[in-house]
Parts: C-alpha cells; structure tokens; sequence
C-alpha cells in the first residue's frame, strides 16, 4: 500500500510538471510565430532545451543514486517554477537577437528541470513496481500515458491562455500552480523512495549493456522522427494555412493548432497507456516484447514517406490535404505510442534495480539526444523544402530507428 501511495505522488507530480511543460511549449511556439521569427529561430529557442535534456540526463542518474530520487523529483519541479518566474520578465522592447539568447537560456533550464522529473518519475516505477505478472508494464504504461494525456491538455492550455491572457499573465499563473504543487508534494509524499549511495561514482554512468545501448540509439532516432515535424513544421504550417492574418483570425488559429496539437498528444498518451493490452503483453516473456519493438518500429516508417507525397503531389494548401495530413499524423501517433511504450518498458526490463537511475538517465540522455536532432532539423527542413521535406527528413529518422531496433533481436 506504500508503494502505491508513493507511485501515486510521483505520478501527480510528473503530471504537474509535464502540464506546465506543454503550455509553455505553445506559448513560446505561438506567442514568437507570431511576433515574425522564421522557422530556424523558431527552432533555436528550443535547442537550449533538448542541449540541457542531454547533459542532465547524463548526469541526473548519477544525482539520483547519491542523493536520492525523491531530492530530484524536488529540484526538477523547482528549477521550472524558477524558469517560469525568468520567462516572465521578457520584455518586447528587446531587440530579436537578445530575445532568441534569453528564451533559449529559460528553455534551457526548463529542460533541466523536465530531465530530472522524467528520471525520477521513471526510475521511482522500477523501485516501487511489484515483482512479476506483468506490473511493471502496466505501471510504467500508465504513467507514461497518462503523462502524454496530461502534456497534450498542456499543449491546448497554453495556447488558450495565449490568447485569452496573453503571454506575460500565463507565465505567471503556470509559476503559482507548479509553486504549490511543490509545496504539497514536499509536504505529502510518502516514504519508499530510495534514499541515495554516497559511494556511487559518476563514472557508472556510461552504459556497458549492449542491450540498452542498442535500444538507447533505437529511442534517439524514433523521438528525432516525430520532432521533426512536430516542433516547428506542423505547427507553423497550419498557423499559415488557418490564420487570415487578422487579429481574429490568429487569435482562431491559435485555439485550432494548440486543440490538434493538445488531442495529439492526449490520444498518444491513451495508446500508451494501453499499450500493454493492445499488445497482449500480459504475461509475455521479454523476448516476445522484444519482437514486438521491432515489429512496431518497421510499421512506423512508411507514414510519414506517404503525408509526404501527399504534400508533393498537392497544389497547394486545400481542404482535402489538411484533412490527409491530420488523419496521417494521426496514424503516425498511434504507432508512435505503441512504440515508446515497448521501449518505456524495455528500459526498465533490460536495467538491474541497484542501477536503474543510471540506466535510465542514459536512455533518457539518447532520447533528448534524438529531440535535439529532430528539433534543429525542424526548423532547417521547413525553411529549406517546406512541410514535404519535414515529413521525408521524419521518415529518415524512422528507418534509423527501425534498422537499430533490430538488432536487439542479436545474441549478447
């Protein structure tokens, strides 16, 4: 019953975290689309953000081991209190550049702070989760999905609050909501949490397993396959196809991108969460989800080639090709979720308990490593070939990843 309490606060907490993630996600998107940037400055205030996901989580799993995975829980949600309060004090008078270095230096703590939540949040699953009959699976699932859920209203809210509120009063009102969430997690978490090993060296960090390395390489390509599209691409491609360029008519495209980007996110973390029975896993040996990885994989390449296509052969924005590229995408979410859960789980399978956080902080690293990847060149296919080169550049990406998750079929 402990564990339960205690997955159930780490749960909430990561909730918290990741709503406040999404909304800030579509303010800064929308809020700088708006102001005139291109797409490669779009781009560059996110770059910050995944650069900082790599080093924390380099680092991270090691700071969990020595001091603990409830400290770290603690420092993730105060760091982005702390970036929230910065990003407050933007000012419009600043010149683009100065507003390209501060936004970049905020998102770069921001994701700090959601490196260390995710990890803790994660790592804390393999230590509280019950031995056998398939509950770490579903425990993992369930907290990923629900995570996606709980990121994709994000996503909406951000953009709602945008233009309701305007950027300055979502910020702040993002900061008092995560301030006491902090104060009632601190407060309320119960024990059950290890504690920290003053004798872990951060040397341990780096992976020896062929098994995790493999996958590692499998989840930076998949994550750089849908940021590859979804972090500038998409967004500002229906921003130019919805908006009319009036105040009214921005204000509209605002709440129709952030409602796909918002039901996106919401149905992939519903798949995730289902993962282990729309897979049938329950009861399944490791070899067999395995298999699946790899199979899922294979089915996620050809999406994003043929939304390509679609784009090529068009003669322009028209209501035929949104409606194409929304079902796609769709599509491409539902094979996606499937796909990061076999490989939420897999992590956790492959990594022994006495280090997990270190297997997980080097797992997460690749995948900020992918988002990274996936968000710079966003922003550079977009303005070089449009929304037709983001989709083939996100294919690319899903064959790397598929080729990789093959060989976790290979003999140790």
């Amino acid at each position: 019953m402990n564990a339960m309490r205690a997955y159930m606060a780490v749960t909430a907490a990561y909730w918290a975290f990741m709503l406040s993630d999404g909304a800030l996600r579509m303010l800064v998107l929308l809020h700088f689309n708006g102001l005139g940037f291109s797409p490669v400055q779009l781009a560059y205030l996110f770059l910050l953000y995944e650069v900082a996901g790599i080093v924390t989580n380099m680092a991270a799993g090691w700071i969990a081991a020595r001091f603990g995975l409830a400290s770290t829980l603690y420092a993730g949600l105060g760091v982005q209190i702390a970036a929230l309060a910065a990003l407050a004090q933007l000012d419009p008078a600043w010149s683009v550049g100065s507003s390209v270095v501060f936004v970049m230096a905020v998102q770069g703590a921001s994701g700090v702070a959601k490196d260390l939540a995710k990890m803790s949040s994660k790592s804390a699953v393999k230590v509280l989760a019950p031995e056998g009959d398939g509950t770490l699976f579903r425990w993992v699932a369930a907290l990923t999905g629900s995570k996606n859920a709980v990121k994709g209203l994000g996503f909406f809210l951000g953009a709602a609050m945008l233009g309701l509120a305007g950027f300055q009063a979502a910020v702040w009102l993002m900061a008092a909501v995560l301030a006491a969430i902090l104060l009632a997690i601190i407060l309320f978490l119960p024990a059950g949490l290890p504690k920290g090993r003053k004798d872990s060296k951060l040397a341990a960090i780096w992976s020896r397993d062929p098994q995790i390395n493999r996958l590692s390489l499998a989840r930076m390509f998949l994550f750089g396959a849908r940021d590859v599209w979804f972090v500038v691409g998409i967004p500002i491609y229906f921003q130019s196809v919805l908006s009319d360029g009036t105040p009214d008519g921005r204000r509209a495209a605002f709440f129709l991108i952030g409602a796909f980007m918002a039901a996106w996110i919401i149905g992939y973390g519903a798949v995730q969460a289902a993962a282990p029975r729309l897979l049938a896993a329950r009861g399944r040996p490791l070899e067999a989800i395995t298999d699946k990885a790899i199979t899922w994989a294979g089915r996620l390449v050809p999406i994003p080639f043929l939304l390509a296509g679609l784009v090529l052969l068009s003669d322009g924005p028209a209501a035929w090709l949104t409606a194409s590229l929304v079902a796609g995408l769709l599509l491409f979410g539902v094979v996606f979720a499937l796909n990061s859960a076999v490989h939420s789980y897999l992590i956790l399978a492959f990594s022994k308990a006495e280090r997990v956080t270190m297997d997980v902080g080097f797992y997460y690293m690749a995948n900020a490593a992918g988002r990274l990847l996936g968000t710079l060149l966003s922003g550079l296919s977009y303005q070089i070939g449009g929304l037709a080169l983001c989709l083939a550049t996100a294919g690319l990406m899903a064959l790397a990843s598929w080729l990789c998750a093959g060989r976790l079929r290979r003999p140790l």
